[in-house]
């Protein structure tokens, strides 16, 4: 899905925006995504660190391409504009490992590191063919997660006198045609999976009773697929319920009071925002110093509520902790519950991705009724 909507601005942050006579100060060179790190935090960094180092943060519009910038420096490693820190996407990180994109990383170095949730610290340790092994390396470092959500109007479901909390709620006949749904088999299979029962990751899809029917039935609902351009409809009224990332829906709330969201009670998809250190690039020691910022619980909080997407870190800290904007949003912080029954999408084989693609293919020329 299309991540994530709000911008911070220019194209390049840097703290010689606020603060002139840079030139002596240690340099940290991070590539993210747009939205992805929060000015506050590149301030509060460059006051907690000493000496005080320049963060120069260059914001890219889609995971798609950092990947394609880490392919670059692997060709080119003498690249200038190539960063000592990249944001990925946990969906790419199988594929940055095999095409040898990036290195390791030495938990160890991190004081933080312990207060990462083991669901996080599980999925960033993989062997050298990127499947996940708790023998294997540490590829990457969490830094903040969201997860697939239903959005629905307000005002259109009062009418109705009831609000969706699960994803069997997608297939009661007064959502006919008032649907939109991610152009995406993994999401839609995976939601389909959900409601009968079954985890997001599940492959042997044939052995699934009743899935192809579930999902002919879903496909009679829905007005469109779009990964990328279902704000809209939504907005206007023309769908009164979406299937999203929170990414781009968390900040919609800001401007659009007739729009609520919830996490689906049987569990939901998660991605999480992985940091990576490209493979051809020098050891900088600011990449450690920032790392460990970004896992500690006193900023972890802050991180949440100005980028809308959670820190791993707040899922294993006290509520009394937490301030009660992030203690009492649902979507940021789901119950214990909910996230225990959500599902990172694992990487598939060719076996499983030649499953999902037919019977994608196969449901999306259903003829509707």
């Amino acid at each position: 899905m299309k991540r994530r909507s709000l911008l911070l601005g220019a194209a390049t942050l840097t703290l010689s925006q606020l603060a002139a006579g840079c030139d002596s100060k240690p340099i940290l060179k991070i590539r993210s995504l747009k939205n992805g790190i929060p000015a506050q935090l590149v301030s509060k960094f460059s006051r907690d660190v000493q000496p005080s180092p320049l963060l120069q943060v260059t914001q890219e519009a889609q995971l798609k391409e950092l990947f394609a910038l880490l392919q670059e420096w692997k060709r080119v490693p003498e690249s200038k504009n190539q960063a000592n820190l990249v944001m990925l996407g946990d969906y790419w990180l199988t594929l940055a490992i095999r095409q040898k994109l990036i290195k390791p990383i030495d938990p160890g170095k991190f004081a933080n590191w312990s207060q990462l949730p083991e669901r996080w610290q599980k999925l960033v340790r993989r062997n050298d063919e990127g499947k996940l092994d708790p023998q294997g390396k540490v590829w990457a470092a969490p830094y903040r997660w969201g997860s697939t959500v239903i959005a629905y109007r307000t005002d259109k479901f009062k009418a109705l006198g009831w609000t969706p909390t699960d994803w069997k709620d997608l297939w009661r006949v007064e959502l006919r045609d008032r649907i939109s749904l991610p152009d995406s088999a993994r999401e839609v299979i995976g939601l389909t999976l959900k409601k009968l029962g079954k985890s997001y990751n599940t492959q042997q899809l044939d052995q699934v009773p009743n899935l192809k029917k579930e999902l002919a039935n879903l496909h009679q609902q829905v007005k469109l697929y779009s990964s990328d351009a279902y704000l809209q409809p939504l907005i206007l009224g023309d769908t009164w319920l979406a299937v999203g990332s929170s990414g781009d829906l968390l900040p919609l709330l800001q401007t659009q009071k007739d729009i609520a969201l919830v996490i689906p009670v049987s569990g939901t998809a998660l991605w999480t925002d992985l940091w990576v250190q490209p493979a051809s690039g020098n050891p900088v020691s600011l990449v450690e110093k920032w790392i460990d910022f970004c896992l500690q619980p006193r900023v972890a909080p802050q991180l949440s509520l100005l980028a809308k997407a959670s820190s791993p870190i707040i899922v294993g800290m006290k509520p009394e902790d937490l301030p009660e904007a992030v203690r009492t949003n649902s979507v940021l912080l789901p119950d214990a519950k909910i996230l225990a029954a959500s599902d990172f999408l694992l990487p598939f084989g060719d076996a499983g991705i030649s499953l999902y693609r037919s019977l994608w293919q196969e449901i999306r020329q259903v003829v509707r009724s």
